[in-house]
Parts: C-alpha cells; sequence; structure tokens
C-alpha cells in the first residue's frame, strides 16, 4: 500500500479545520440570531452582538482568504510530483499556524494572531518555491 503525500494528508486535515472553523462561526450566530432567521433568506441583515460570534466568523472569513491557494499549491505540488522538502514543510506550517490563529483571534492576542497570520503566508510562499524552484 502507497503512503499518501504529505501535502494531501494536510489537506484532509485542512477541510477538519474547515469544518471546525465552520462550526465555531456559526452555531453562536444560529444561537444568536435564531434557528428561523438563520434558515430563511436573511433579506434583511442582522449583526450578531456577541464577541465570540463576531470574532469567529470573522477567523473564518480570514482562513477563506487564502485556503484556495493552499488547496492549488497542495494539489499542484502532489500532481507535479513536486511535493515533499519546502513543499512539505509549507504545507504542515501553513496548517499548523492556521490551527494557532483560531485561538488567538478568539482569546483577542493581536501581535501573536498576526505574526501566526504571517508565519502562514510564507508558508504558502515556500510551497510556492518548491512547486517552481524545486
Amino acid at each position: 500500500m502507497q503512503s499518501l503525500p504529505i501535502e494531501i494528508v494536510v489537506l484532509g486535515l485542512s477541510v477538519v479545520l474547515l469544518l471546525v472553523q465552520l462550526f465555531l462561526a456559526s452555531v453562536p450566530t444560529t444561537v444568536e440570531l435564531g434557528g428561523a432567521y438563520q434558515a430563511g433568506p436573511r433579506d434583511q441583515p442582522r449583526a450578531v452582538n456577541s464577541v465570540f460570534a463576531g470574532r469567529a466568523a470573522r477567523a473564518f472569513r480570514n482562513f477563506l482568504e487564502t485556503y484556495p491557494a493552499f488547496v492549488a499549491l497542495a494539489l499542484a505540488l502532489t500532481v507535479t510530483d513536486r511535493g515533499g522538502g519546502l513543499g512539505a514543510i509549507g504545507a504542515v506550517s501553513w496548517l499548523t499556524m492556521r490551527v494557532l490563529y483560531v485561538p488567538a483571534y478568539l482569546v483577542h492576542v493581536p501581535l501573536l494572531r498576526s505574526v501566526v497570520w504571517f508565519v502562514s503566508l510564507l508558508a504558502l510562499l515556500a510551497m510556492l518555491v518548491r512547486l517552481f524552484v524545486g
């Protein structure tokens, strides 16, 4: 049995993070705004008042900003057989930083949150370098 490339394993784990963040963002919002509103068309936008719900939603949106790039790079590294090395380090680092970003945002650790975000971008750059430079 052939083992999966690390980039694919991390890609699978990133889906778990996606679902966890979706849950963290949607449940408190639904509790606050009500299930009927959330299940409806939401023609009249309502703002959440809960600090936690707002932070969770913003952290999730921030995740979604770089997630497509991560997915594209993980798949590109795998299909071009350029995985491993710097690409694998970048993939693991990106996921680690994105996991750390969530509590850093939720409990309001401003400088740490910014550093974690920046390192996650460097991780994407590492994957990109591996793809084009080798």
